[in-house]
């Protein structure tokens, strides 16, 4: 009767299920336990992204479990039902009682399959704006103002940089005078990722086997890039297309690297995947909260590692020389770096209008050279990132700053915050 029984409750849960979404065979693993769950969590996203290349940006589990999403992928509408299929599972998990860890690892697992529903319906073609579509990838809306509200920015600008001609052509001749030349790129990078890791290690304790790799490359989108390996290493590329600017060193180094991407990275695969062996964390949709935490950490993480005036001073005293620049003119430098933040977000509603269509492609061109200052060849550069990756701009000046402001509320060490958040399944919603 026992294993009739048995036999009978599989076979409905058969019915509502797929099978490898109720239990992978491992031993000592419960269907319907958060273990499960997240195996096949790990399943669903995989399998998106056979269905859309670039959507998983690390993975770092069994490698069968890669090779079966390889070799027999759902298609989207089956995934999509997949992805109700694991909502529904989690919200049965029952919560009274449960330890607080386990309520939250529910919560970000939830969280997690809400916006990898919410991709798969952009990919059957549906259509969101731009806020809608930020808050259901990666669980915040952003603010879109006016581009009015960013022109008194402008002025200052203007006023920093006197002269005939346009304003972004004064920035960008001022500038001119501290890119770093091609032949000294990789010992400028090299120097200036040795130093952030520097500072980090002094604060943070990294696995001992933590290392990566650094290539130069072109044609991207993007101007840096973290491929994260597993086993705590990473494949740190830079986009050498466009001129590398100085202080472009340390932010990229910051960024990609130290306290940024590859420590976020490292510490979530000790933390969870390898002292808990919660296996969610083994993968990393691009398009999910977890962004968010991730490029607002990383561009936090370069204030923490450079405060105050430090960046500059490391500038002119070590990267100038290396570069063979001439630092007379870093602080005016560091001065308009402060106001180009400031415009930061404009981004978000150049991007919002050219998305919907109210705004064409060249006319967005201008305005993302007005706004951000950039000469109009690099402004299209940006206008591919944003073909490419649409409202995942949000998440670096928004989550930086809502990353600060949550390691600033945890108390003045705030190192210590900011290894607390690296080594969590904190939310953006937890963060706001």
């Amino acid at each position: 009767m026992r294993a009739f029984l048995l036999g009978l409750l599989m076979l409905v849960g058969a019915c509502a299920i797929r099978p490898d979404d109720v239990t992978t065979g491992h031993p000592g693993v419960a269907p319907d336990s958060l273990d499960a769950i997240a195996e096949s969590y790990v399943a669903l996203i995989l399998e998106i992204g056979e269905r859309e290349p670039g959507y998983v940006d690390a993975y770092y589990g069994p490698a069968e479990w890669q090779a079966a999403a390889h070799a027999n992928p759902r298609t989207v509408p089956q995934l999509i039902e997949g992805a109700a299929a694991l909502t529904a599972r989690l919200n049965a998990v029952p919560t009274r009682g449960a330890e607080p860890m386990a309520v939250q690892r529910r919560k970000y697992l939830l969280a997690h399959v809400s916006a990898a529903s919410a991709r798969l319906r952009m990919l059957s073609g549906e259509k969101m704006g731009f806020a809608d579509e930020a808050e259901a990838l990666f669980g915040i809306r952003p603010e879109l103002l006016p581009l009015s509200t960013y022109d008194p920015v402008l002025a200052e600008v203007d006023a920093l940089l006197p002269g005939p001609g346009a304003l972004t052509d004064r920035v960008t001749a001022f500038k001119a005078h501290y890119v770093i030349p091609k032949e000294r790129l990789q010992t400028v990078m090299d120097a200036a990722i040795a130093e952030c890791r520097r500072r980090t290690v002094q604060h943070i304790a990294l696995p001992a086997n933590e290392r990566f790799s650094l290539s130069l490359v072109d044609d991207k989108p993007w101007s840096g890039y973290n491929y994260y390996l597993g086993d705590a290493a990473s494949r740190i590329e830079i986009n050498a297309d466009f001129p590398i600017y100085t202080e472009r060193a340390i932010d990229l180094g910051c960024h990609e690297g130290y306290p940024g991407h590859h420590v976020y990275n490292a510490l979530l695969e000790k933390t969870f995947v390898r002292d808990r062996g919660w296996v969610e964390m083994s993968v990393y949709p691009l398009f999910s909260p977890m962004s968010f935490v991730a490029e607002g950490s990383a561009n936090y993480g370069i204030d923490l590692a450079f405060p105050g005036e430090q960046g500059t001073v490391f500038e002119r005293d070590v990267l100038f020389p290396l570069a063979g620049l001439d630092p007379s003119t870093a602080d005016k430098k560091a001065q308009l770096a402060a106001l180009q933040r400031r415009l930061a977000r404009a981004e978000y509603t150049i991007a919002d209008d050219y998305l919907a269509g109210r705004v064409g492609r060249e006319e967005t061109i201008a305005r993302l050279s007005k706004y951000t200052l950039a000469e109009p060849a690099k402004a299209a550069q940006r206008l591919r990132f944003i073909d490419t990756y649409r409202s995942y701009i949000i998440n670096y000046g928004l989550g930086r700053d809502v990353v600060q402001a949550w390691v600033e509320r945890q108390g003045p060490d705030r190192w210590a915050g900011m290894e607390t958040l690296l080594s969590s399944q904190i939310l953006p919603v937890d963060l706001d």
